[in-house]
């Protein structure tokens, strides 16, 4: 029996330890399927789907993939927003084996390009949809890409809306081939089912889902996210918050759905951890906020995770007081560090806590929790959920220990941990050292067991719940012709937390340009959320002293100025 400081902060009823079930994760559906065969578990644009119709589209979609070839192993692409095309094509990649590989449809096409070589994948499943198809129909060439399953949002819409989807949105609708290189999804599950589910001899090594994730340097780096790790995630936090003599999350419950699938957040807060108590997901293909304000209205939901410009966003609304949110019971913010002032605004309109946790790609993204029987602590994330360890360690020798209390770069164990880095030994190596996860932030952690991240280690940029990486910004301005240097930086953003402040130094003889003719320049380069949203353009930039451009100055410019403003 272990026991940690922290223990003393959890909801009563709660302990550190956790047993985690050894079973894939494509267990979740069989058995939610056996226990609420009628429960809803989907409910997409008023389409409704229970656990059982799901299951048996999930068996489906598992024969159909066996029959494209996947096998035990094999990489499928999810290039999806949230439809039931993910869920059911998430579970049915693994019940036939094959590992999912999710791709953002914010990325730019490189980025795309890059992940399906780095992956392997052979197959992507996609929509129909312009902005959608038509950009991984060019990676037909080029990559290892073989075949794109091809849905349309009308699969999933009830009458009549499914027939007319098409005709009041045929501008939104790409033309698809019919050829041997295009599946269509509803062709893909056009069998009956009754294949055998690829059995996983061992989860802890298994790797079931390929998440990318960025850094200041180089390229995105799949992170190996095992059956284990996957179950460990949900495991834990359904101890934390769904067990213990006052469980905040009880089953069946409504969860609104509006975080994206193929993020790692709602992967397992939103879509997972669902499953655990038979609860129904009201699934929104995107962030639309009067849409969302309209079913948290009309549907009562019971349960929100988000992040801060949700929130922010929600609070602004100029109609907000004609919308009844008091079906919410608990609120979840991550992503991005919550404004202590959005929290207490948000918490007086619902009368709903809005509880802010902290994990990473890297921890699938278990981490902390705030404990919801307790007063938050403004500029906290919470504490670590069961069967997690968060110690740190000296910035400069990341193997010295550090005592609790004391500030360094916050270290991570538990089962949630992943296996590493998909063909990258160095930084696996570099960042599972001693037996830890080293995140790359700064924090410490108080008494009562509370972590507060102060610093990142990284110069990345955490927008609207998105990794921002300045390099990846960088490369795609240097591209511009007429720029000779640039250094990006995150800047506060009001409604985003941090956005990216491009600074530039023309060549010689080139005329200036503004913000709204670089964005135009960096349309196809970079995702939306990457673009920057300030500009200064300098007759020369900081460097180090060995004329490295560097970034400190400039942060702490920025940070003057902005005080100056407020002051």
């Amino acid at each position: 029996m272990s026991s940690y400081f922290w223990e003393r902060s959890y909801p009563p009823g709660v302990r550190w330890e956790v047993e985690v079930p050894h079973k894939p994760v494509h267990a979740l559906i069989d058995e939610a399927a056996q226990r609420w065969p009628k429960q809803p578990f989907l409910d997409f644009l008023d389409k409704k789907l229970s656990y059982g119709d799901v299951h048996d589209l999930v068996d489906r979609a598992a024969q159909g993939f066996r029959r494209l070839g996947v096998k035990p192993g094999g990489k499928v692409a999810l290039f999806l927003p949230n439809t039931p095309h993910y869920v059911i094509a998430f579970f049915g990649i693994l019940k036939a084996g094959g590992v999912v590989v999710n791709m953002s449809p914010l990325d730019a096409e490189r980025e795309l390009a890059f992940k399906l070589n780095d992956s392997g994948a052979e197959i992507v499943v996609t929509l129909d949809l312009a902005v959608l198809y038509p950009r991984m129909a060019k990676l037909l060439s080029g990559t290892k890409l073989k075949t794109i399953v091809v849905g349309g949002v009308q699969d999933f819409l009830p009458f009549p809306k499914n027939l007319l989807f098409p005709l009041a949105r045929r501008k939104n609708i790409a033309t698809v081939p019919d050829d041997a290189r295009h599946v269509r999804f509803k062709s893909l599950l056009a069998n009956d089912g009754r294949g055998e589910a690829h059995r996983v001899a061992d989860p802890r090594s298994e790797i079931c889902v390929l998440q990318y994730t960025g850094g200041t340097t180089g390229e995105p780096k799949g992170a190996m996210l095992t059956h284990y790790n996957l179950v460990a995630a949900v495991t834990q936090m359904h101890s934390f918050f769904g067990q213990g003599e006052q469980p905040l999350v009880a089953n069946h419950e409504r969860v609104m759905g509006v975080l994206p699938l193929f993020h790692i957040y709602a992967l397992t807060v939103v879509m997972l951890l669902s499953m655990v108590g038979g609860s129904s997901i009201v699934l929104h293909p995107r962030f639309e906020l009067d849409a969302v304000l309209r079913d948290l209205h009309k549907k009562r939901p019971t349960m929100l995770p988000g992040v801060p410009t949700m929130y922010t966003a929600i609070l602004n609304h100029p109609k907000l007081k004609e919308y009844d949110l008091s079906s919410l019971k608990f609120c979840n913010s991550g992503g991005a560090p919550l404004p202590p002032e959005v929290q207490q605004r948000f918490q007086e309109l619902t009368g709903c806590k809005l509880l802010e946790g902290w994990g990473m790609t890297e921890t699938s993204p278990a981490g902390t929790g705030t404990p919801p029987h307790r007063s938050a602590k403004p500029g906290s994330c919470g504490v670590p959920l069961p069967g997690i360890v968060i110690e740190f360690v000296d910035v400069a020798d990341g193997s010295k220990l550090l005592p609790y209390g004391e500030t360094g770069e916050i270290c991570l164990r538990g089962p949630n941990v992943m296996q590493g880095y998909w063909q990258r030994p160095d930084a696996t190596a570099s960042t599972l050292a001693n037996g830890r996860l080293h995140t790359g932030d700064i924090g410490y952690m108080d008494a009562d067991g509370y972590l507060f991240i102060v610093d990142r280690k990284k110069d990345m940029i955490l927008s609207g719940g998105y990794n921002v990486y300045p390099r990846n910004i960088e490369d795609a301005i240097y591209q511009h012709p007429a720029v000779s240097e640039v250094t990006v930086i995150g800047v506060p953003d009001e409604y985003r937390g941090q956005s990216a402040k491009a600074f530039i130094k023309l060549r010689s003889g080139e005329k200036p340009f503004n913000l709204d003719e670089l964005r135009g320049f960096l349309a196809d380069k970079l995702g939306k959320h990457e673009l920057p949203a300030e500009l200064e353009i300098r007759d020369e930039l900081p460097k180090t002293v060995v004329g490295k451009l560097s970034k400190k100055e400039l942060v702490e410019e920025e940070m003057r100025k902005r005080q100056r403003a407020s002051a």
